[in-house]
């Protein structure tokens, strides 16, 4: 009965079993749990799942750099639009002043007629100070006059509406005579060829 009978100091205190001997096996005071490894069957499905977010911003991606292009697209569109709307509305305006310019030209020449009247002479004089004026006005959008006489006849800027035998105009065949018509150009453009009689 003594072995399990506590073993007490002097003052009858309890006194603690003696430590196990380093012979025995050493027993851990604490124990952690093993680390376990995701299953092969999530790794794969992660694995699938980033490949399908990649693939998705690679889609947006060129989406996004297709409605870029368009829009610049678009822009240019509209620009050259509204550049050839704005060239349409001006030719059509100048093509305006032009015929205006004819009827002063007819009514210059037919003063010109009858210019020994000194009313009628002044009224040509009003007449040549307007169409002088529009002249001027016209230039500071760039039209100009053609000047086809004595020039080889172009039908890109010319209309030949006559021709006369060269041998009676005194010039080569194919050489602009004479001007119906007064044509014009705005820049480097025809803005309306000129009416002319051409030798043959």
């Amino acid at each position: 009965m003594a072995e399990y009978e506590e073993r007490s100091n002097e003052h009858g205190t309890p006194q603690p079993e003696p430590a196990p001997s380093g012979d025995g096996p050493a027993q851990p005071l604490t124990s952690e749990p093993a680390a376990t490894e995701a299953p092969v069957e999530e790794l794969q499905r992660l694995r699938e799942e980033v490949e399908r977010y990649r693939q998705e911003a690679e889609r947006n991606w060129q989406q996004f750099l297709h409605a870029a292009a368009d829009l610049e697209n678009y822009k240019k569109l509209a620009a050259r639009q509204l550049e050839e709307a704005v060239a349409r509305t001006r030719r059509a305006m100048l093509h305006l002043v032009l015929s205006v310019l004819d009827n002063l030209e007819r009514a210059i020449r037919y003063a010109e007629g009858a210019q020994d009247n000194e009313a009628v002479a002044g009224i040509l004089e009003g007449l040549r100070m307007t169409h002088r004026s529009v002249l001027e006005q016209l230039s500071m959008f760039g039209v100009r006059a053609m000047e086809p006489v004595g020039t080889r006849f172009d039908p890109a800027r010319y209309e030949a509406v006559e021709s006369v035998p060269a041998e009676e105009a005194g010039v080569e065949p194919g050489t602009v005579v004479d001007v119906v018509q007064q044509g014009y150009l705005v820049g480097e453009e025809v803005l309306r060829p000129a009416r002319v009689r051409v030798a043959q």
